[in-house]
């Protein structure tokens, strides 16, 4: 399913069941999406990039697999003449607006840890623009900006596969309330 096919007449995407909260739950498994969504790869190829056990990669993937993060791609001849099993991001949208809290201690931070072991990854020189900031708003106003951004970025996801011959950028939004 694309992107555009997951978003609904008001524009937003889809809500995450719990199954799908506990599988992005974790900032591994945001990054084996990342890299996924980038590549078609093997759980080996996936454990030495990410520094990871085999095994482990594995239990992370079948997660993904299971709940339609990640696919099967077709089998392939390896450099050694194997055959190889990669994976692909189905590219999946989600909303983790309205459900964070039941992924768990960690899970509110996961796509941020993700993203933060990402940028470390890319060193210094990849980051192309940042912004932090300070805005009082109302409820309104932050689900309207909320909203607003979504649109923008929806335009570019939903029509990404049109640009996969150019260079991949990464990012994330995240509007939360200060601490007062």
């Amino acid at each position: 399913m694309t992107d555009a096919e997951q978003t609904s007449a008001d524009g937003k995407k889809p809500a995450a069941s719990a199954r799908e909260i506990k599988a992005l739950a974790h900032p591994l498994r945001l990054r084996i999406l990342r890299l996924c969504g980038l590549h078609e790869l093997t759980n080996k190829q996936l454990a030495d990039r990410l520094g990871q056990d085999p095994g482990t990669m594995l239990y992370h993937v079948r997660q993904l697999l299971s709940t339609g993060f990640l696919e099967p791609a077709e089998v392939r001849t390896g450099e050694s003449g194997a055959l190889e099993k990669p994976y692909r991001s189905t590219g999946r949208s989600w909303s983790l607006d309205t459900a964070l809290r039941e992924a768990g201690p960690g899970g509110p931070l996961a796509p941020v840890e993700a993203f933060r072991e990402e940028l470390s990854e890319a060193g210094p020189d990849a980051l192309a623009s940042l912004s932090r900031f300070v805005l009082h708003l109302s409820k309104a106003d932050a689900e309207d900006l909320t909203t607003r951004i979504y649109a923008v970025l929806s335009e570019y996801t939903d029509s990404d596969r049109q640009r996969s011959d150019q260079p991949a950028y990464g990012g994330i939004f995240v509007l939360h309330r200060s601490p007062d």
